[in-house]
């Protein structure tokens, strides 16, 4: 990067620390450290809990899932709306009345201590491993601009997010949230403009959106219903409806964000505007990623966008013939500058039927430049000396899922939009366009820290293992754990280099647990008459079939393990209550 590259992103992150640790230097209790002091008005709140969810997964994978897949990941925030005006009126209410400082609070009192642990357990584990994943994607960055070790880099990144987060806890995560997403905001519509400016004259909006409809990138709606389809408009409006309401509504990495409002409206109100403003701030990051790739039709672009993969092939046998499908690629793309040359012309006239062939055209150049792009990753595989021998086996037997490893394991889509930025954006912008990744990686990073600091503190070890101790004891053990779960998350986010994309990750991951979670939590609310020990077993069977599902038969449909797992549990437990727990 050039010189001022470094100097503004230097420049903005030490501004969000420095201005982190100044808003939070009053702290001195375990209550305001872990919950806050309770005083955010409704846009800091809707801020900070959008600037929790919106991590650098956002900024740097969901542009690749719109360059490779188009716009359908949309309709997984379809079902966001609906349950932010559910917790509204059924569960923050609840929370505001008994003044809890983590959601699990709720569940000793009506339940038990037992089920207040179990909960707590579930959500560490599950938490832990998504804030790997957000340590890891900024990760990605620094080794790849600076050729750094990915292991160090995790670790550089943690130190940060641990140095800001103890000064202050949650009172620094929501202030300094508030300026961050900010200036994520500002930088996503800087970035989509610069991509527009980059296409070739006489190729504005309009024409760019009608050759990535070509392709199919910019369907927004599938009505089909199919199990293994991860994104429709069914999965959305009821698979991610339940897991938003478990991740919103009992995920304390969201809960310790909107319990610091300083009044139940100001918090609905927080709530809401995340809820309406979500879908369309996902929207744009897609737009990003489906220019960036009406973009690579008019300019060359890597075979593989990984270049470590690359490097690999370098200093193997394969190496002529990986040149050999990169001059393919080369030739497709030459073909493709005349069909989109008479795809453009033909837009321009409204000539429909020459619009028509040519996109069929475009349509079948970028199918065979999607086979060269497979070709490559087989050629990665032999040259990759840690590969597992294993995948021969499949390919003969199961093509699909040969070919759903290889593409797992040597994906490239999260490299897209940073390969974009550092090869095609002016000096002075790359800058501000990383620090744009960071502030959302340590946004997220440092809510999922202060939950894991909160959880850890409040529901296991000032309730079973140091009850009755005085304050400066908790306040002091809650900076420790800060630091603990700092380390534990990096030594986490080393082995997260396993999914196809980043962004189904964290939802993967969620989706393993928050059924269960949400099951337990609603049983409380709704079914007055289940006890404690009922909704414990229940919850237990569930998280068993659950992994069973999820491990042992598919990952595709794991939206729809959040409805199957609440309702698993909340039906478990009923039935349990009445037959073995009757009184």
């Amino acid at each position: 990067m050039h010189t001022l590259d470094w100097i503004v992103l230097v420049g903005t992150l030490m501004f969000i620390v420095l201005y982190g640790i100044w808003r939070s230097r009053n702290i001195g209790t375990s209550e305001n450290f872990l919950a806050g002091k309770r005083d955010l008005p409704w846009w800091t709140i809707g801020l900070s809990v959008m600037a929790t969810q919106a991590s650098a997964i956002t900024f740097l994978s969901t542009p690749g899932q719109g360059f490779a897949d188009g716009m359908q990941f949309v309709q997984y925030y379809f079902g966001m709306p609906i349950a932010m005006i559910f917790l509204c009126v059924f569960v923050l209410p609840v929370y505001y009345r008994l003044r809890v400082t983590t959601a699990y609070e709720y569940l000793e009192q009506r339940f038990d201590l037992r089920m207040r642990t179990l909960t707590a357990v579930l959500f560490l584990i599950q938490r832990g491993m998504a804030a790997a994943i957000s340590i890891y994607a900024p990760s990605i960055i620094l080794s790849v601009v600076f050729g750094w070790n990915l292991m160090f880099t995790n670790f550089l990144m943690a130190v940060f997010v641990v140095i800001y987060t103890t000064s202050g806890g949650s009172t620094a995560v929501s202030r300094t949230q508030e300026l961050q997403m900010t200036i994520m905001l500002s930088g996503l519509v800087l970035a989509f403009v610069l991509v527009l400016q980059k296409l070739p004259e006489g190729v504005g909006m309009t024409e760019a959106w009608q050759i990535a409809g070509a392709t199919g990138k910019t369907q927004v709606v599938d009505w089909s219903f199919d199990w293994s389809n991860r994104y429709n408009v069914w999965s959305g409006m009821l698979g991610a409806t339940f897991l938003f309401l478990s991740y919103f509504g009992t995920d304390q990495s969201q809960v310790g964000r909107y319990l610091s409002g300083k009044s139940l409206r100001e918090t609905r109100l927080g709530l809401l505007f995340n809820g309406f403003v979500k879908i369309p701030m996902q929207f744009l990051v897609l737009s990003v990623g489906v220019m960036v790739f009406v973009f690579y039709q008019f300019n060359s672009q890597p075979l593989h966008f990984k270049q470590e993969h690359r490097a690999w092939v370098s200093d193997s046998d394969y190496e002529t013939s990986f040149r050999r499908l990169e001059q393919a690629n080369d030739s497709l793309f030459a073909e493709k500058q005349l069909v989109l040359d008479g795809l453009n012309g033909a837009i321009q006239r409204g000539d429909e039927q020459a619009r028509s062939a040519h996109e069929e055209t475009l349509r079948q150049l970028e199918k065979s430049r999607e086979s060269l792009r497979f070709q490559a990753k087989e050629l990665i595989y032999r040259a990759d000396k840690k590969s597992d021998p294993g995948l021969d086996s499949l390919k003969a037997s199961k093509p699909q899922k040969y070919a759903q490893e290889l593409n797992t394991k040597y994906k490239d889509t999260d490299y897209v939009f940073i390969n974009f930025i550092l090869r095609n954006i002016p000096v002075g912008i790359i800058g501000l366009m990383i620090a744009v990744i960071f502030c959302a990686s340590w946004s997220s990073t440092a809510s999922e820290l202060s939950a894991l600091t909160a959880t850890s503190v409040s529901d296991i070890y000032r309730r079973s293992f140091a009850p009755g101790r005085d304050d400066h004891h908790y306040f002091r053990v809650s900076k420790w754990a800060t630091v603990l779960w700092g380390g534990i998350i990096t030594v986490f986010a080393i082995y997260f280099d396993l999914f196809d994309n980043l962004i189904q990750a964290v939802n993967m991951v969620g989706s393993l647990f928050y059924g269960t979670i949400l099951g337990i939590f609603f049983t409380a609310f709704f079914l007055k008459k289940v006890g404690g020990q009922a909704v414990f077993w229940a919850a237990v069977a569930t998280q068993a079939v659950i992994a069973y599902l999820f491990f042992g038969v598919s990952k595709d449909p794991f939206l729809w393990y959040n409805p199957l797992g609440c309702g698993l549990v909340m039906g478990l437990s009923w039935i349990l209550q009445h037959t073995l727990f009757k009184k």
